[in-house]
């Protein structure tokens, strides 16, 4: 009974662990192997667990007794640093043995550091990141200004629900409503009163683009690559559902107002300064992302230099070399992959949170909230190569991503089982 109660508390602190990770947006392959090794420095002889998006069921056994929970995680969200806390947290242990009340201690302090940034910045970065989104689109000075209020009102009122713990699916029709609705008024109400040319309709969409759901999206195909089906397809499925709720709200506001989503504008700018002006936009939209996933400061510096430096490159290689545009993706998000590796190697952060904002500024958000609208408009040949668009993007993203993660970690090279055994030698029974 003692040995039984003894990995109770083992078990217990361990899956608090998997928990923390799980909710702040963790890919399962690192929840599974952060519990293996918080196992390992409790005590626990051996350790599996099997996770998905919202559930981890682990067994734990220890002194000739097993155990085994289930535990729910309903609230999801992404938030970096604490991804970044957690892992360096378990990795500091380093094989040492820990008491259960430590590291209980620990996550107790984790688990109360606050946000990083307070309505206002959130909201701000969602407005700068959406008209840097806006200018790589082809949208000028029209479409950036007014892009940045309506993504900022919008992401405001997404805090706001999210906070009240409101049905994600109805916070993203809402969001996405409000801001495309915001957008409209504003630049009717230009057009109207100061004679702006009606050209600038279709920017609408660059205003929604915060809510692309770009950090489960990545992780959701990381977890696909490693094997971890359960957990990928259920995130990509919430993706799905999340992008349609958007979706809903793009066509719904463009048909009350009976608005243009193709297109008409475009910016023409000699060769230094186009490229010059979309590393500057391609690094505060990767910055302002990694705001959103509620990153420090450095590591938002850190993913909007790399994120800056593949965008360019992709763009460069697609509008000067020809090269096919999902290769040049490919390409860029392989180098992300590493260049995010270096930076980790040299700091505390972890490579989803350098690697993330910066690929998710390459997720092509306009085609594919405008493929819908499409779509809706019984516009299917222009619907159906937005949407092809769109997915072979990603997968490209995915390939560049997870290749480059082969190429420098051995674990993703080699499959090996996620237990405690999988760090040392199975012990003798």
């Amino acid at each position: 009974m003692v040995a039984h109660d003894r990995l109770a508390h083992q078990s217990r602190i361990v899956l608090r662990l998997g928990q923390m990770l799980l909710s702040c947006g963790a890919s399962a392959f690192r929840v599974k192997h952060s519990m293996a090794k918080l196992a390992r420095a409790v005590g626990i002889e051996q350790h599996h667990a099997q996770v998905t998006y919202t559930e981890i069921i682990a067994t734990a056994y220890a002194s000739g007794t097993f155990r085994t929970e289930l535990a729910e995680q309903r609230a999801m969200g992404v938030n970096a640093d604490k991804i970044d806390l957690l892992s360096n947290y378990v990795d500091s242990l380093d094989g040492q043995q820990v008491l259960v009340e430590d590291v209980d201690k620990a996550l107790d302090r984790i688990e109360k550091v606050p946000a990083l940034y307070g309505w206002l910045g959130n909201a701000l970065a969602s407005g700068v990141a959406c008209a840097g989104f806006s200018f790589l689109n082809h949208g000028g000075w029209v479409e950036c200004s007014v892009v940045a209020v309506a993504a900022f009102i919008g992401q405001f009122l997404r805090r706001q629900m999210l906070h009240r713990r409101m049905n994600h699916f109805g916070v993203w029709m809402a969001s996405g409503a409000v801001a495309a609705t915001i957008y409209i008024l504003l630049v009717g109400a230009a057009q109207h009163y100061i004679g702006l040319e009606p050209t600038h309709q279709a920017g609408f969409i660059s205003a929604l683009l915060f809510l692309v759901p770009g950090f489960p999206l990545v992780t959701g195909i990381i977890d696909l690559v490693r094997q971890d089906f359960q957990a990928g397809i259920a995130r990509l499925v919430y993706v799905c559902m999340l992008v349609v709720s958007a979706g809903v709200a793009v066509w719904g506001v463009s048909l009350i107002f009976n608005w243009s989503v193709t297109p008409e504008y475009d910016y023409h700018l000699v060769w230094p300064a186009l490229y010059g002006l979309r590393f500057g936009a391609s690094f505060i939209a990767s910055y302002g992302f990694a705001m959103l996933f509620n990153s420090p400061p450095k590591v938002c510096a850190a993913a909007a230099a790399i994120g800056a430096i593949i965008n360019v490159g992709r763009l460069f290689l697609v509008d000067q070399v020809s090269l096919p545009v999902q290769a040049a993706v490919g390409l860029a998000a392989f180098a992300a992959g590493l260049l995010a590796t270096l930076v980790a190697r040299r700091t505390k952060f972890s490579r989803v949170t350098l690697s993330v904002p910066a690929v998710v500024i390459m997720i092509p958000g306009v085609p594919l909230y405008r493929s819908l609208a499409y779509l809706n408009n019984g516009q299917t040949n222009d619907a159906l190569a937005a949407l092809f668009t769109v997915f072979f993007t990603i997968i490209s993203i995915g390939v560049g991503l997870a290749v480059s993660r082969m190429v420098t970690d051995r674990n993703w090279l080699m499959e090996t089982p996620h237990g405690v055994p999988s760090l040392g030698a199975y012990p003798s029974r």
